[in-house]
C-alpha cells in the first residue's frame, strides 16, 4: 500500500472516530430532572443538587432539581409515577414515603414497589431532637426536657417534616417511653419546622441529625440527643437516646434515588452506574458531610432489599404507636 493510500485510509478513520465521538455527545439528552418532595435547603433538596451537580454532561447537557413539596412527599413521588419511562425524570426521597407510608395510608396515590424502580441508595442518617428558645436555656439532656414537659404539658409539643415519617415516630416513641404526651405539629420539611423552633413557636423538633447542624453555632437550637446505635460522628458531644436510658430508640434512614415503574433495565443500569460514581466522589462525600449525612451508593438490588427490610421492620412498630394518617 502506497503513503498516499495509507493517509487516505488513516484520515477516514479518524474522521468517522470523530462522528462517532460526536454522535455520542450529541446522544446526551438536553435536561433530565430529579424530583424532590421537600423544601429547598433541607437534607433531600440538597442530596438532590448535589448529585444533580455530578451527573451534568454525564447523564444529559442539564440536569436540573425541582422541589415538589407537599403532601409529605407525595406529591413528588405521584409526579415520578407519571413520568415518562426514559430515564429523563428521577427522584431522590427518605425511605418513609415508600416503607412507612403504606403501613399509615389506607389508600396511596402510588404503590411503591409497581411503580417505582430503585436506582442507588443515597445516603444514610441519623435523627436528631432539639429544642429552641421557648425550652429554657439549662434543659440540656432529654431528662430534663420531660421534666419541663411535666411541668408545662401545654407546651409540650415538637414538629417533624411530615406526618407518618419517621422522624414523626422516633418522637412519638419517646413520648411514649417517658411517659408524656407531645403534641405532634407537622410541616412541609425540616427546615419550616426549625424556622418556627428557632421563633419559638414550637418547642422541639425530631428531624435528620443534618438539618440541625447549621443551627447549633446561634445557640437558638439545642441537640439533646441522636437516634444511632453510636454517637453521630457529626455531633459527637450529643448522647443517643440509648445512652440516655431509652434503649429501644436506636433508629436511622436513608435517601434513595428512583425511577417510573416501566424504565428499562438498561436505562437503570446507566443511570445507578452514573449516580453511583458520582456519590463516590471525594467532593460529593465532603459536601453532603456538612449536612450530616453520609453518601451511600448501591446496586439497585441492594435497595430493594433494604426498603423490603425496613419496611418490615416498621410495620409492628407502627401498629404500637396507633397512627393511622386517614385519622
Amino acid at each position: 500500500m502506497n503513503i498516499a493510500r495509507r493517509n487516505l485510509l488513516a484520515a477516514a478513520a479518524g474522521g468517522i472516530a470523530l462522528a462517532t465521538t460526536g454522535a455520542r455527545a450529541q446522544a446526551l439528552p438536553d435536561t433530565v430532572k430529579i424530583l424532590a418532595g421537600f423544601a429547598a435547603g433541607g437534607t433531600v433538596d440538597v442530596t438532590a443538587r448535589r448529585i444533580a451537580d455530578k451527573l451534568r454532561d454525564v447523564i444529559a447537557k442539564s440536569v436540573v432539581v425541582e422541589n415538589r413539596t407537599g403532601a409529605g412527599g407525595q406529591i413528588a413521588l405521584s409526579a415520578l409515577k407519571t413520568s415518562a419511562p426514559d430515564g429523563l425524570t428521577l427522584l431522590v426521597t427518605p425511605m418513609s414515603m415508600l416503607g412507612i407510608y403504606p403501613h399509615t395510608y389506607k389508600k396511596l396515590p402510588y404503590d411503591p414497589t409497581a411503580d417505582f424502580l430503585p436506582v442507588s441508595q443515597a445516603v444514610r442518617f441519623d435523627f436528631g431532637f432539639a429544642v429552641g428558645p421557648q425550652v429554657p436555656s439549662n434543659v440540656r439532656t432529654l431528662s430534663e426536657f420531660v421534666a419541663w414537659c411535666k411541668a408545662n404539658p401545654g407546651s409540650a409539643n415538637f414538629g417533624s417534616p411530615a406526618p407518618g415519617s419517621v422522624p414523626h415516630f422516633v418522637a412519638e416513641l419517646f413520648s411514649r417511653s417517658a411517659g408524656i404526651e407531645l403534641k405532634h405539629v407537622p410541616y412541609r420539611g425540616t427546615q419550616p419546622a426549625i424556622v418556627d423552633l428557632m421563633g419559638g413557636q414550637v418547642a422541639s423538633v425530631s428531624g435528620p441529625v443534618g438539618e440541625f447542624l447549621q443551627h447549633l453555632p446561634t445557640g437558638k437550637v439545642r441537640l439533646l440527643a441522636t437516634s444511632g446505635a453510636a454517637r453521630n460522628r457529626f455531633t459527637p458531644n450529643v448522647a443517643t437516646y440509648a445512652e440516655q436510658g431509652f434503649k429501644d430508640i436506636v433508629f436511622d434512614e436513608w435517601f434513595g434515588i428512583y425511577v417510573p415503574g416501566k424504565t428499562p433495565g438498561a436505562v437503570v443500569t446507566r443511570l445507578s452506574d452514573a449516580v453511583r460514581k458520582a456519590l463516590s466522589s471525594q467532593d460529593v462525600v465532603d459536601a453532603l458531610a456538612q449536612m450530616g449525612l453520609e453518601a451511600a451508593p448501591s446496586t439497585p438490588e441492594a435497595l430493594a432489599a433494604l426498603l423490603k427490610r425496613d419496611s418490615e421492620r416498621w410495620a409492628p412498630l407502627i401498629k404500637t404507636i396507633g397512627f393511622t394518617a386517614d385519622s
